[in-house]
């Protein structure tokens, strides 16, 4: 009789997303079965009175309590079902502390032994890096778990005990507390501050045109009796002084000094998180969060030929290293596509001074450096062809050759002042052919400056003197706010994007042109929180807490002696903020149009945000937060109201623009009537149908625009596109303009009509 043929295993492999699971069936086969868990299956019981609803128990060594998501019964039982088929099962979620968290509670809904669940991480998704994990699985990691848990049940600690203390002295039980959050928002707090002391310093600068031999060029005033100018001339007086000195005739200037030099240029290491997110933003105007939605794309792998291909490495890292396969890779593909003299005599090689560096994986790179930019191009939407470029132009770069740039400065003598002139070209670009940092072009120095010697002679054309002010710090925008957050040593890669989005979310700061500003609600819970709860807000304690739960990870410490060790002082202070604690008055410095009180900040019973009158209930006049925002709080204190072209319908008195809670309005000026109606942005076109009316712009209930008849209700004349104000040469029904993907066209009202013209960019007056 014949042998019985082998069985053959069956594997489960269980990842996060979706997206993730496509790429590594194609890499793992068809005896692998890929499942996503969606993300996290459990999370602190939310309604249990035995830990006042925190879902740990306090007077228990803050033991968690866990519950299956509500919505994710059917994910644990679909997994529950495949995993009793199979004879191993593999654990395959992101290698950080959140991917371990993860993993170990998907094992916990599973209902198979032990023995049959393994762990396997990676941090690119390729081939190699995937057989490699699952021939060389793990155990999963019980103090990554435990120091995620920790930061999870700190930052609820955190969220539900000083949430109420702001309830309770602000009035408003829609504001919350975040441990991380709080910091940052009290960063950007602090800067504005920065900002509204600043007083600007005048001070000014001496440029000349100075010649030789027909060419002319420009130096700057540097030293006065060889002693530094920049920033002493503090007014026109000194500086007009300076320069009738040197226009006096026959004033000699003469070259005292010509230095040249060659310097090289090393490439920078490849991106890190916080470095991807900065550069994403300064290069390609990314927010964070589509900085990280975009890599998160890339990573878990795109569509190319027809398979599913992870493009980049795991993207939240702070380690700088990369593998020997990575760079071995690099180097074959810059000897064989640049040549020789761009590849190092040695690898570069990048370490991070910094501390909380997490080395656990690589920096962010290319899976493949074969796969260029261009060769994926047509595989990629826009968003993600431009982060992929920007992330396989700087880790190929960062593997590649010094630049050489030659340097060439003068110093310029006329008596006791000496002027300086300077500038550098590229004279072997190495790294710089695919990456710059500086974002800037080195200047061709032989075309700016001419071959001088010491000694030499040359002629003044014109001396001008130039009028500066000092300036306040820039205000945080969301790249310069993640590099703060870094360089203070708050918060991880992961938690960048969020920190940055929940204090936007809870309206404690507003962006506005990129930078980011604080509310004024803001700026009132930054300043109760800073009064009463150092240590939490302290930049210091929060960075000490994000080592301890490093060390927690590191089997250096026990996480609930960590927990134990935060909450006994912390406790304290809250319950000392309850019992003492004042109301406290968010106060503008807009004043009452009506009766001149200041007015406050309120919010609705809905959550809504607005301005109300410090006098209520005698007075009740209201604002939009938003309407106001837009302009700066002394400019609302000292505005007239703006009187309206129409005049009143009931009494044909003015009328006035006003703001409510509602957004502009327009009010009667008589005191004997004030009639109000809502102002409706016209567009200058007739109502076809009444003959009377104006079409103008209106709002559904829904916040959808649409167009009709300022007479309604006496006229219902509506429209969905904005009228042109044109009548259709085919039936003489109004035009009107829509806007799409493709382009501006102008289509006729008239559904059956079918009339179409696209508009020229000329046409289209913004």
């Amino acid at each position: 009789m014949a042998k019985t043929a082998e069985k053959k295993e069956k594997s489960l492999v269980i990842v996060e997303s979706p997206a993730k699971s496509k790429t590594i069936r194609k890499i793992l086969g068809d005896s692998f079965q890929i499942e996503a868990s969606f993300g996290h299956v459990r999370n602190l019981l939310t309604k249990d009175p035995s830990t006042q609803n925190l879902g740990f128990e306090i007077e228990n060594h803050f033991m968690p309590k866990f519950e299956v998501i509500p919505g994710k019964q059917q994910v644990v039982k679909k997994l529950n079902d495949m995993a009793k088929k199979v004879d191993k099962i593999y654990l395959a979620s992101d290698p950080d502390r959140e991917g371990e968290a993860i993993a170990w509670h998907v094992r916990q809904i599973l209902k198979v032994p032990d023995e049959k669940i393994l762990r396997i991480v990676f941090n690119e998704i390729t081939p190699k890096a995937v057989k490699h994990s699952v021939a060389n699985p793990r155990g999963i990691d019980m103090d990554m778990v435990q120091a995620q848990q920790t930061r999870q049940i700190l930052d609820k600690l955190v969220g539900y005990k000083l949430s109420p203390v702001l309830w309770k002295q602000i009035g408003n039980r829609n504001l919350s507390a975040g441990r991380v959050q709080s910091v940052a928002l009290r960063m950007i707090c602090e800067r504005e501050e920065e900002i509204e002391a600043f007083i600007p310093q005048e001070y000014w600068s001496i440029h000349t045109d100075l010649e030789k031999d027909g060419k002319v060029f420009e130096a700057e005033l540097s030293k006065i009796k060889d002693k530094p100018v920049e920033k002493t001339i503090k007014n026109q007086e000194e500086a007009q002084k300076i320069v009738d000195y040197l226009q006096t005739p026959d004033r000699e200037f003469e070259v005292a000094k010509v230095t040249k030099k060659t310097m090289k240029r090393k490439p920078t290491a490849p991106f890190i998180t916080s470095t991807l997110q900065r550069a994403a933003s300064s290069k390609l105007g990314f927010g964070v969060q589509k900085t990280m939605q975009v890599a998160q794309k890339l990573y878990e792998g795109m569509e190319i030929d027809g398979t599913p291909v992870g493009l980049i490495t795991y993207m939240r890292t702070d380690s700088v290293r990369v593998s020997d396969d990575a760079q071995a890779m690099a180097k074959d593909f810059i000897l064989g596509n640049y040549g020789e003299k761009y590849y190092p005599e040695t690898p570069n090689i990048y370490t991070k001074g910094k501390q909380n560096v997490q080395d656990a994986h690589e920096a962010i790179r290319p899976s493949y450096p074969e796969r260029t930019p261009e060769s994926i191009k047509q595989y990629l939407d826009n968003d993600q062809y431009r982060l992929y470029k920007l992330i396989w132009d700087k880790f190929m770069s960062s593997q590649m050759s010094n630049a050489e740039v030659a340097n060439k400065s003068l110093e310029i003598k006329a008596g006791d002042y000496t002027l300086k002139a300077g500038t550098s070209k590229v004279t072997f670009d190495g790294f710089l052919k695919l990456y710059n940092d500086a974002d800037e072009q080195e200047k061709d120095a032989d075309a700016k400056i001419p071959d001088l010697e010491k000694g030499d002679k040359v002629n003044c054309k014109k001396v001008t003197p130039k009028q500066h002010f000092t300036q306040p710090p820039p205000r945080y925008n969301e790249a310069s706010l993640v590099k703060a957050l870094e360089e203070h040593g708050i918060g991880r890669p992961s938690t960048y994007a969020t920190i940055i989005t929940v204090i936007q979310t809870r309206k404690y700061v507003e962006k506005k042109d990129k930078a980011l500003h604080p509310t004024l609600l803001g700026r009132t819970v930054s300043k109760q929180l800073v009064a009463q709860f150092a240590d939490i807000m302290d930049y210091k304690f929060t960075a000490g807490m994000e080592t301890k739960l490093d060390q927690i990870a590191e089997k250096k410490l026990i996480w609930n002696d960590v927990l134990q060790e935060f909450y006994d002082p912390f406790i304290i202070e809250v319950n000392k903020a309850l019992q003492t604690g004042e109301r406290v008055r968010i106060e503008s410095k807009i004043k009452c149009p009506n009766c001149g009180k200041p007015m406050v900040l309120r919010t609705s019973k809905f959550g809504t945000q607005f301005l109300g009158c410090s006098g209520y209930p005698d007075c009740k006049t209201v604002m939009s937060l938003n309407a106001l925002s837009e302009e700066t709080e002394d400019e609302a204190e000292n505005k007239e109201p703006e009187v309206c072209e129409e005049k009143c319908e009931k009494c044909g008195s003015d009328m006035v623009f006003k703001m409510g809670p509602y957004g502009k309005y327009m009010e009667c000026t008589n005191e004997d009537c004030k009639h109000r109606k809502p102002f409706r942005k016209s567009t200058g076109v007739k109502c076809p149908k009444c003959g009377q009316g104006m079409i103008v712009e209106r709002k559904s209930k829904r916040g959808t625009v649409f167009y009709g008849c300022d007479k309604y209700p006496d006229c219902d004349f509506t429209l969905w596109n904005e009228p042109t104000g044109e009548e259709c040469p085919e039936c003489k029904s109004l035009l009107v303009k829509k806007v799409l993907k493709k382009g501006t066209v102008i289509t006729c009202s008239n559904m059956k009509c079918g009339y179409k013209k696209e508009v020229e960019e000329s046409e289209v007056v913004e």
